[in-house]
């Protein structure tokens, strides 16, 4: 069986620091591989919801974890300055001795652009920022210095140090056929396809698999990630309610939870439904688990599925 990767998202959105850091303790002790959270400065389209910044979270989950990967889902390239962010993930990896992924999008909400001072391009701009950031982070943390004169993205002589403790596994999130699977089929170690787009998985894989072949990659060198909701209760007596309730809270935000990947229903239905993607190729799942207290269906998942595939 391949390594299956199950991480996990820690409540940011109206959440205190307390909150957060308490569920994050308790989900790895569970034994999730890794946390996330979700970087965007406004909660998501509105700025009155509060939310705690991604990377000044980042580096407190990284304080006081000791063995979970930590991640950004994801984190828009022209949102900072690309040479300060790869200074930031560099020194959160020292904290963490070695555990972050930096996931890597374009970014799709304006506002929490330009109200901090930061211009919104069009879609071709921001996966050009995309493109050129991966390449002066990987560049960041591997050359003494870097000199780099891309369309948005400039450096002179520029130091890292120090640089990660690993050299970080870059996730390129995005489900853009043509230019995000190209790029991540190109650059990244990971590609996570967006909760939304789960339905789509199975040709999307094809596609990342046709863009590694024609640049001449093993497909085998990209773990596919997929974004998840998981709607998990003791029995499918209970199923039912609580999957039309996340149906209607959600929205289309995570994807359909009566879909055909759709992970929803009793421990044995979950555990069916993950064989699933795993067959098609996918063995990272990072899941948004439904519930006001996640660490509840988080601990059932854990006691219940975990184990199946460990």
């Amino acid at each position: 069986m391949p390594n299956i990767h199950f991480g996990v998202t820690v409540p940011q959105i109206k959440r205190t620091w307390e909150e957060c850091r308490a569920a994050a303790l308790d989900f790895e002790a569970m034994g999730y591989d890794s946390l996330w959270v979700c970087d965007h400065l406004y909660g998501p389209q509105s700025p009155q919801i509060p939310i705690l910044e991604a990377w000044s979270l980042i580096a407190a989950l990284a304080a006081v974890t000791t063995k979970t990967e930590l991640g950004t889902l994801v984190t828009p390239a022209g949102m900072r300055n690309p040479a300060q962010l790869g200074k930031v993930i560099a020194t959160i990896d020292n904290i963490a001795g070695g555990r972050v992924i930096p996931g890597l999008g374009a970014g799709w909400m304006p506002r929490e652009f330009t109200d901090f001072g930061v211009a919104f391009l069009p879609t071709g701009g921001r996966l050009k920022q995309l493109s050129e950031t991966v390449t002066l982070l990987k560049r960041m943390w591997s050359e003494p210095s870097v000199t780099m004169e891309g369309t948005f993205v400039q450096a002179t002589n520029l130091v890292c140090e120090p640089k990660p403790v690993r050299t970080p596994p870059i996730l390129i999130g995005g489900a853009g056929e043509k230019v995000t699977l190209r790029l991540a089929a190109r650059e990244a170690a990971i590609w996570n396809n967006m909760a939304v787009h789960q339905a789509s998985l199975p040709r999307k894989i094809e596609i990342l698999k046709d863009h590694a072949s024609a640049i001449g990659r093993p497909f085998e060198e990209i773990t596919v990630s997929q974004q998840c909701l998981v709607t998990i209760v003791p029995d499918e007596a209970s199923a039912g309610p609580m999957i039309e309730t996340a149906k209607k809270i959600f929205g289309g935000h995570m994807g359909d939870p009566t879909g055909p990947l759709a992970i929803a229903g009793s421990p044995e239905t979950v555990r069916s439904q993950i064989q699933k993607h795993i067959d098609l190729g996918c063995t990272m799942f990072v899941i948004e688990f439904f519930g006001r207290d996640t660490r509840e269906p988080a601990a059932l998942f854990a006691e219940t599925v975990i184990p199946h595939f460990k």
